[in-house]
């Protein structure tokens, strides 16, 4: 072998050893980095989303709405009962415990509980029974849809270490019960599912929703679609406000970056109101506002799902709807409705997996609901719960 063949090899190997010692110690890094930012997160104590760092009091009370959750205990019980001691050691937290407030809609994270992947077929069928006595069809089916292209993004990578259909853990918080409070966690990139029970009362955020890609256009689960709506109806939204009303609810023309604002550890964000309130639309307007959030609390099973509606009818006239984007029909933006009791996010993300470009995309979504001024994970329900019946210390429940 020639000398110069010898430096070339040797440059091809050292190139070679540069790239595998950085993917090793990346990985240790991001979690690194990962845990410092859990930790300082967790040692806030909760409060919740406002719009001044002040709770507004009173939103929240503890009453019957005659919707029973009796389906999602037994499904939960059928769900718990299925598994190892093992499994249900991972699975089991105190219902105040912070397992609620670890979530993560990246895809890199340590998850808690058990994942789909090492289930049996028939632990599976039971953890989705679970899904489906919580979530109205098309809740469930947008929550399978989100896993499947998880799928489809670890077809497009090759990297199905972090991507993958099955890569979703569930926790159970507290004891499934008719009358104590408890609930479920459903965790994993893209998609996450916060779902309190307290009697017949239901607390489903934080729920985030998206995907990257939004479409499938090849593979296992060619022709999967998710956020199309929510995405659709905003638009609508917008366009039929006129010139003067969209300069109101515009606070930004142009959309080059990433906007949410109240994903994973973002609990207490104080974030005001902006945009157009509600007061100054036309009742055809309030209509089209209202099918948009009809769109995200759509996802709970139908009788709760109304009992939210109602709730964000009473509180109309404080919602607001603001926009960062363009009018193009085929463009990408964010829009953001808010009101005392709902926060809605919507947002076109920069690339992550499938492209180095730094620009927006109609093929990456996120999307977050949250219960503002301290009722996320129901913990205005679970403190009015706790003065009028004190409960032990939190913790694992083994």
């Amino acid at each position: 072998m020639s000398k110069r063949s010898i430096i070339t090899v040797c440059g091809v190997l050292l190139l070679a050893f540069g790239i595998y010692r950085a993917v090793q110690t990346q990985a240790p890094n991001r979690l690194t980095q990962f845990e410092q930012q859990q930790r300082t997160f967790l040692a806030e104590p909760f409060k919740g989303i406002t719009t001044d760092g002040n709770v507004t009091p009173g939103l929240f009370k503890i009453r019957s709405t005659g919707v029973s959750t009796q389906p999602v205990r037994k499904a939960a019980e059928a769900f718990l009962g299925s598994l190892t001691e093992d499994q249900r050691k991972r699975t089991l937290y105190a219902v105040d415990d912070d397992e609620w407030r670890k979530w993560d809609n990246r895809h890199f994270p340590p998850r808690q509980g058990v994942g789909f992947k090492e289930m049996t077929e028939a632990q599976r069928q039971l953890a989705f029974g679970l899904l489906r006595a919580s979530l109205s069809a098309r809740g469930l089916q947008k929550t399978q849809d989100a896993m499947k292209l998880n799928e489809t993004l670890a077809e497009l990578t090759n990297n199905f270490q972090e991507y993958g259909q099955w890569l979703y853990w569930v926790t159970i918080m507290g004891t499934p019960s008719d009358k104590e409070p408890w609930g479920w966690q459903l965790d994993g990139h893209h998609c996450i599912i916060n779902y309190f029970i307290l009697g017949d009362q239901v607390v489903m955020t934080p729920t985030f929703m998206g995907a990257e890609p939004a479409i499938a256009d090849s593979g296992k689960f060619k022709g999967t679609t998710i956020m199309q709506d929510e995405q659709n109806k905003g638009f609508q939204l917008l366009s039929a406000l006129s010139k003067e009303q969209q300069t109101k609810a515009i606070i930004r023309n142009d959309k080059n970056q990433n906007y949410n604002l109240t994903e994973a550890y973002k609990d207490n964000v104080v974030l005001d109101y902006a945009g157009i309130p509600a007061t100054q639309l036309n009742d055809a307007q309030k209509k089209l506002l209202l099918d948009v959030i009809g769109e995200y609390v759509g996802n709970m099973k139908e009788g709760h799902a109304r009992i939210r509606m109602d709730d964000v009818r009473r509180h109309l006239d404080k919602t607001h709807f603001a926009w960062i984007g363009g009018t193009d029909p085929n463009g990408v933006f964010y829009y953001r409705i808010q009101s005392p009791v709902i926060l809605i996010e919507f947002d076109h993300q920069r690339p992550v997996a499938l492209s180095r470009s730094t620009a927006p995309t109609r093929n990456h979504i996120h999307t977050v609901v949250r219960t503002p001024n301290g009722n996320d994970y129901g913990k205005d329900l679970l403190r009015q719960h706790h003065e009028r019946h004190p409960h032990g210390a939190k913790g694992h429940l083994k």
